[in-house]
């Protein structure tokens, strides 16, 4: 029995490649699985041509050059790279983008986060926005960090190892809720 799928275009997140200093080749591979829009720095965009991953946009202050056919330039104008990146993903109906980078700044992404969901790639974390009652299952004795401060906190399921790291107190669901319009997460995952 075999099944068939079909991936439209925009259905899976867009790869956004900011930095790869450390970035396991695995974890790439499986971001790349269902083919998604590729974007890259000039940098980055050396080292993915180098390991025969196909580019769709390199973002650019106009100086860079094309290293593969059909690729596009994105002119970074008055913006920072991440920001002309995810205007671009948000204002083409991008659902959500994965980005990997060796940089992490969350005000870079503060103002996206209503606007198309995030997944951002650094340090051996996956971190991302969520609204207050968000809930997850995991096992027990894993860890999750806040990465600011929320208002009015309130935790199911999670224990305080530190000001801004938890860790779940059995297998099963936790809870996370707070009085703002979102925070930011990070789980351990590479």
């Amino acid at each position: 029995m075999s099944s068939h799928h079909i991936v439209r275009e925009k259905q899976e997140p867009a790869l956004l490649v900011l930095g790869l200093d450390g970035f396991p080749e695995e974890m790439l591979g499986q971001l790349l699985e269902w083919s998604p829009t590729v974007i890259a720095t000039a940098q980055t965009a050396e080292k993915l041509v180098s390991m025969g991953i196909k580019i769709d946009w390199i973002i650019t202050d106009g100086t860079d050059e094309v290293l593969q056919s059909d690729v596009k330039l994105m002119s970074c104008g008055d913006c920072n790279l991440s920001d002309a990146a995810l205007e671009f993903l948000a204002g083409n109906e991008y659902s959500a983008v994965n980005i990997i980078t060796d940089d992490l700044k969350l005000e870079d992404y503060e103002h996206f986060a209503d606007k198309i969901n995030l997944v951002i790639f650094n340090d051996h974390q996956k971190i991302y926005p969520i609204v207050s009652g968000f809930s997850k299952w995991k096992q027990a004795g894993e860890t999750v960090k806040i990465l600011e401060p929320a208002c009015d906190l309130i935790l199911n399921g999670l224990e305080k190892i530190t000001d801004q790291l938890f860790e779940t107190t059995a297998d099963g669901f936790f809870t996370i809720c707070f009085n703002q319009p979102f925070v930011f997460i990070a789980e351990d995952v590479f």
